[in-house]
């Protein structure tokens, strides 16, 4: 392998490194980090042990990633969000095969005449329903208890309700994401419904989980206001 190569090859390495450590990056694109000591760390879980080459390339990502503020592009999307909350929902996990949809092709339809608010996500192996608490035993009768793979009760839904401008801007979910991971939440189930962003805590967390939202709300109004 030429010098060349090598060093384009630790450039590459460092620069995948730096994006799987979310919160590294976001200190090198701020230009809050000490480079000697990241790029003594990259040598060592990247085996390499040319410091010069890594240093140049935090260096060059760091100039890279401060040319473009996306964190303000996100921040300016959940400035004009607001939250809504509904409590007392479920979550039933059914097994996904066709005797399951046949039966939810008539029991949706029966629940949208009723105007009853039902989310349903499919995988390959199960879909997931969410929904009033006092639906469970409807749904569940009518796809039969035997294809209920898990239920989850006493859950509440975080609604995340931002404008048309989220479609085309990255990372705003991860961005809350992270806020509620790092104050210690478990989130249920997330779903991305056009410009909503939903999240379901147990009831447990409710209160926290809203207060971090709302927090991440009021920290981005403050922020964009003062840019």
């Amino acid at each position: 392998m030429s010098k060349m190569q090598s060093k384009e090859s630790i450039a590459e390495r460092t620069r995948a490194y730096i994006d799987s450590h979310p919160s590294i990056k976001d200190c090198v694109s701020k230009d809050l980090i000490n480079y000697s000591s990241l790029a003594r760390l990259i040598m060592k879980e990247l085996k390499v042990s040319n410091e010069e080459a890594v240093m140049i390339a935090c260096r060059r990502y760091a100039q890279r990633l401060g040319g473009s503020d996306h964190e303000m592009d996100i921040l300016r999307i959940l400035k004009d969000s607001r939250l809504e909350m509904r409590t007392k929902l479920c979550i039933i996990t059914a097994k996904n095969d066709w005797t399951v949809m046949h039966k939810m092709d008539n029991l949706f339809r029966d629940l949208w005449n009723e105007k009853s608010i039902v989310q349903v996500v499919q995988s390959t192996s199960a879909v997931t329903i969410i929904t009033d608490k006092m639906l469970k035993d409807r749904i569940m009768d009518t796809l039969g208890r035997f294809n209920i793979i898990k239920v989850r009760d006493d859950l509440v839904e975080i609604a995340v309700k931002s404008p048309e401008a989220i479609v085309d801007t990255s990372g705003v979910i991860a961005y809350l994401i992270n806020n509620l991971s790092d104050a210690g939440i478990n989130i249920e189930e997330t779903i991305s419904c056009h410009t909503d962003t939903i999240f379901v805590v147990s009831k447990d967390s409710m209160i926290d989980a809203y207060s971090v939202l709302s927090r991440t709300i009021q920290s981005a109004e403050e922020t964009v206001g003062q840019s």
